[in-house]
């Protein structure tokens, strides 16, 4: 459920073994309302079909809500044109070699073509439907078993039909570079410490957790004080909480949703400890609330957006003005307070009231090009895109500084 909801994808219940005398499909119902899966009989938004696969019955009514949904998402495939979908699964056989199940998503598969599935490549050589028969083509929403590939793909690569082999390689190779940068992008997207990178300006933050605790009570305790962290422009979301050890379904939603995953005095098992490190998830252990709690505080406290201050760094007072067919106006000054450095913005003041404001384009001393001229000093001061400066007007120098702001 949990991983239906941080996809944001549909629900369809199916409630199985309806046939025996001790079916209670109604507590089934009552417990997953609990979790906010609500029946549309009970005023939610999600159906519920009781069914008994032994039977048969409600198999019809199944299949007639899926097609139904995919009316509503309007979810249609092309027969014609290459093939195209998805791996479900692949292994090696003794006798046969590389095995992959594939699921069509459009166009028409036929045996004999080059294919691409993931880094691996072949020419089909037996292509077998969901009974085990042999057969020469099949089309959209069609699970098919392959023979002839060049290794084992993984669960949910992609395949397409290629041309020929020279392609095959060429697009295995770019599927291999673009594996290798994505896997990249999506360990730094969810690194606790990288979470301020991804705020775009303007938009709400949002830091998304998976939490597993030794306790309910520690449960609770953590996911109140790090919901209770959120501001308006930062959003602590727990895509997960439960009680007892990491498991590879906890680090699966992490990877999904884009989570970091904490564990409070629990640990990850064995096989979500292979995923987590093939997977670059990010992953926290804690001892005592108050860490965890100050870690995501650290975390948000990045996210939110920086106060601007100015800064008056210098002021500099135009004695004379030059023409230069370069730069136009020229203000002859002497720097009476501070510093002056080029590019910083500047504002010209007449009378101390500010009539321009604008950036400080050339800034030169005896003729030469100048970095900065302090208090003092005389220099030539050019303003971009101004040029009715005039003697007795001020250059007021400053600086924009990012305060970094904190809970």
């Amino acid at each position: 459920v949990e991983h239906a909801k941080a996809a944001n994808v549909p629900i369809i219940v199916a409630i199985n073994k309806i046939d025996k005398p001790d079916a209670n499909p109604e507590k089934v119902m009552q417990e997953l309302s609990v979790i906010g899966v609500l029946a549309e009989e009970w005023g939610g938004d999600v159906q519920f079909l009781k069914i008994s696969a032994k039977t048969g019955e409600g198999i019809d009514e199944l299949i007639e809500s899926l097609i139904v949904q995919t009316e509503i998402l309007e979810l249609k495939a092309p027969v014609e044109g290459p093939a195209s979908g998805i791996v479900i699964e692949s292994r090696l056989d003794k006798g046969r070699g590389a095995v992959a199940t594939v699921l069509i998503q459009k166009g028409t598969l036929e045996s004999g073509q080059m294919v691409l599935c993931g880094q691996e490549y072949g020419r089909v050589r037996a292509m077998f439907n969901e009974n085990g028969k042999t057969i020469k083509e099949a089309g959209p929403c069609a699970p098919v078993e392959i023979l002839g590939l060049s290794g084992t793909p993984n669960a949910g690569d992609e395949f397409l039909v290629v041309q020929n082999e020279r392609i095959a390689k060429d697009l295995a190779k770019h599927r291999e570079d673009r594996k290798k940068f994505t896997k990249h992008a999506a360990q730094q997207a969810s690194k606790l410490d990288e979470v301020f990178s991804r705020m775009a300006t303007g938009e709400l933050a949002s830091v998304n957790l998976v939490i597993k605790t030794d306790v309910q009570g520690s449960l609770e305790a953590l996911r109140g004080s790090l919901i209770a962290l959120s501001n308006e422009e930062v959003e602590v979301k727990v895509v997960f909480g439960g009680v007892g050890g990491i498991n590879e379904g906890d680090a699966n939603l992490a990877l999904a949703s884009g989570a970091i995953l904490m564990g409070f005095n629990v640990r990850a098992d064995a096989t979500a400890r292979k995923l987590i490190e093939e997977k670059g998830i990010d992953l926290h252990y804690y001892s005592v609330i108050y860490d965890a709690i100050d870690e995501v505080k650290k975390a948000i406290s990045g996210m939110l957006a920086p106060v601007i201050k100015e800064q008056i760094v210098g002021l500099a007072e135009v004695r004379d003005v030059f023409r230069s067919p370069k730069y136009g106006a020229i203000a002859g000054c002497m720097v009476i307070d501070g510093y002056v450095k080029r590019n910083l913005p500047i504002r010209v003041l007449r009378e101390n009231v500010v009539i321009f404001e604008g950036q400080l384009e050339s800034l030169r001393r005896f003729k030469e090009d100048a970095a900065e001229v302090k208090m003092g000093m005389e220099c030539g001061i050019g303003v971009k895109n101004y040029n009715d400066v005039k003697p007795g007007d001020q250059i007021e120098v400053f600086e924009r500084i990012e305060i970094k702001r904190e809970l």
